[in-house]
């Protein structure tokens, strides 16, 4: 494994495991969940509430910080961890998803890919080599291959993407020059057994120190979204972390970490705090509701996040429908410390040995407070 890194399997419980995934900035306790930074900021929420909230690892996004501020700036601030005054890891993902869904894509083929900018209109050119490169200016402790994300329903696209995404990681790793930075593969395949399991075996075979599970949560069934999680985890290597990109609700958090993943982010808690709601341990509420008007309870009964142990919903009503700006802000760390929590719990089960149990109270409380799953 590249220097710097290693990862422990310390607990395993049927397929859920345990882990201690050791990085230059620190262990990450697996598994867990990273707040997403897209523009090196988590919105709403500062470092110090964070390192409140046991953060353990932030996620930064290539193409936006390539965008702006660029990353040769980055990089003579000393980093992402100098530059956001950040000493915990951080995960820069590739670019490669925004690339698709937020640039105006002029010309993809084998060398890469020719898009506009979101921004401004200005014309770019993403190859692995320069994502990479991007990478190791920003300075993350784990960084991601460039890959392609297409339709999961497109059986075409999916077999011409997935042949660029293998290519794509074995020039990303020959461009690799960082042994402070750990790169990880990302498998593709959309909703397809036959290329989901053909793309596991091919990135495993590459020997990354950790690698990813992309391409999902982008407008698949949740039934599908699984079946190819069970599918692909047979094909991962197990001494090596498992890392679901873009997924985050507690749900699939305790669905997730059943099968075997390791590590989640997901802009969803933030941006649910933006849009009034707040996540319970099973679903999430629209705080904005008449209902909540004089309410004196905390958002969620037995959570101990900053939040609910100061505010009531009819406050969090009031500043929401008042556009105040603490609204979000306090939304969000509830957000944010309910998610870290859940992870937090189902290590621990996992440790004792309990995981089944576990699940099965969690689906059952679910029904039990009206949630269908």
């Amino acid at each position: 494994m590249t220097r710097h890194f290693s990862f422990d399997l310390q607990a395993v419980d049927g397929n859920a495991r345990a882990g201690v995934f050791s990085t230059p900035h620190g262990p990450i306790l697996t598994p867990t969940f990273a707040p997403v930074g897209t523009q090196a900021a988590v919105k709403g929420v500062t470092p110090a509430q964070l390192n409140e909230l046991n953060a353990q690892i932030l996620l930064a996004n290539t193409y936006h910080l390539y965008l702006r501020p660029g990353s040769e700036v980055i990089a003579e601030m000393g980093g992402l961890h100098t530059f956001m005054n950040w000493d915990k890891p951080i995960l820069t993902d590739s670019g490669g998803f925004q690339v698709f869904s937020l640039g105006k894509i002029n010309d993809i083929d084998d060398q890469g890919v020719t898009f506009k900018s979101h921004i401004d209109g200005s014309s770019h050119v993403f190859t692995p080599e320069k994502a990479v490169k991007i990478q190791e200016h920003l300075g993350a402790d784990i960084i991601m291959c460039f890959d392609e994300c297409p339709d999961p329903y497109d059986r075409s696209y999916n077999e011409s993407a997935l042949s660029r995404t293998h290519a794509w990681a074995k020039r990303c790793q020959e461009a690799h020059t960082r042994k402070d930075q750990a790169l990880f593969g990302i498998v593709q395949g959309g909703i397809f057994p036959d290329l989901r399991v053909h793309s596991a075996q091919y990135i495993a075979e590459l020997d990354f120190p950790g690698n990813a599970i992309g391409g999902l949560s982008v407008g698949e069934k949740k039934s599908e979204m699984l079946e190819i999680i069970d599918l692909v985890i047979k094909h991962l290597p197990e001494n090596k972390p498992r890392y679901l990109m873009g997924v985050g609700t507690p749900l699939d958090i305790v669905q997730g970490v059943y099968r075997g993943i390791d590590l989640f982010d997901c802009v969803n808690p933030t941006r649910l705090a933006r849009h009034k709601s707040a996540f319970t341990r099973y679903g999430r509420i629209n705080i904005s509701g008449k209902k909540y008007e004089k309410d004196p309870m905390p958002l969620v009964e037995d959570c101990s996040c900053y939040t609910c142990q100061n505010f009531s919903r009819s406050y969090l009503r009031h500043l929401v429908k008042s556009n105040e700006l603490l609204a979000p802000i306090l939304l969000s760390i509830h957000n944010l410390h309910l998610l870290i929590n859940l992870t937090s719990e189902l290590r621990s089960a996992i440790m004792a040995g309990t995981i089944s149990d576990y699940i099965s109270s969690y689906f059952e409380n679910a029904k039990n407070n009206g949630f269908s799953l």
